[in-house]
């Protein structure tokens, strides 16, 4: 069985001392009382990497980043290569989520550069698929996905694959554990189908308004693995609830 993994995915919010704090909280609650058999992972703006590496000073919880670019180096002005990352201590990175998808026309080739890119450089890629409302209404959710994962994943893909329906990113409405289970099943046969037995354990994890009350019956989900949490993450309360109710072996 894949190890779970919580993964806290910040955004464009706080200043640095709000970044520390959040980490401090967090780092110091698991010190007391550590959660066996769960990876965390948190993931705060690119100018607050750095000063979270060093807050997390050797604790259990690891650094991840946003977003990273497809070359390592180069003319590309506000972006920050894969290298870059590893170099402040990060070592997982998302890749496609909607928000980039909507805001900065990123397309699922761009995505899978992305991924081959910071797989080189030795970063776990976070690669998010999911439907839009309209397409979910239309029927289209699962050409929408089986597509997103056959464009976004490279040959040989050995990172995580985010499941967050867009029309559950900060809304408040979470899929129902019904509508999760029969997707992640679509989703673990199509990554079967594209990668042969390596398909089959290759962590698969929910994301879309993922909160302290509904994380329960979200990770006790088959084939769920994890959360990708966005909002609730920022509140180190919510989110410690969030990781304590990953399922014990």
């Amino acid at each position: 069985m894949s190890t779970p993994i919580i993964v806290g995915n910040w955004k464009m919010n706080g200043l640095s001392a709000d970044s520390v704090d959040r980490v401090k909280q967090i780092t110091a609650s698991l010190a007391a009382q550590p959660v066996s058999g769960a990876e965390v992972v948190v993931c705060p703006p690119f100018t607050h990497l750095s000063l979270v590496h060093q807050t997390l000073n050797g604790s259990s919880v690891a650094l991840g980043a946003q977003d990273c670019h497809k070359d390592d180096k180069g003319a590309h002005t506000g972006d920050i290569a894969p290298s870059m990352l590893t170099d402040v201590g990060a070592t997982h990175v998302i890749l496609g989520h909607s928000e980039r998808r909507r805001d900065h026309g990123e397309v699922d080739e761009t995505v899978r550069e992305k991924a081959v890119s910071a797989a080189k450089a030795g970063l776990t890629p976070i690669v998010c698929i999911g439907e839009t409302e309209d397409q979910r209404q239309s029927g289209e959710a699962e050409d929408t996905i089986g597509w997103q994962i056959k464009g976004s994943l490279p040959d040989g893909f050995t990172g995580i694959v985010a499941y967050e329906p867009v029309w559950a990113i900060g809304t408040g409405l979470a899929a129902t554990p019904d509508d999760i289970k029969s997707t992640v099943a679509f989703i673990r046969a199509e990554l079967v189908r594209q990668f042969g037995d390596a398909g089959k354990s290759l962590r698969i994890l929910y994301g879309g308004s993922v909160d302290a009350g509904n994380a329960a019956s979200i990770l006790s989900i088959p084939d769920v693995a994890g959360a990708l949490v966005g909002g609730a993450s920022l509140k180190p309360d919510a989110f410690l609830s969030i990781i304590r109710a990953v399922p014990t072996a």
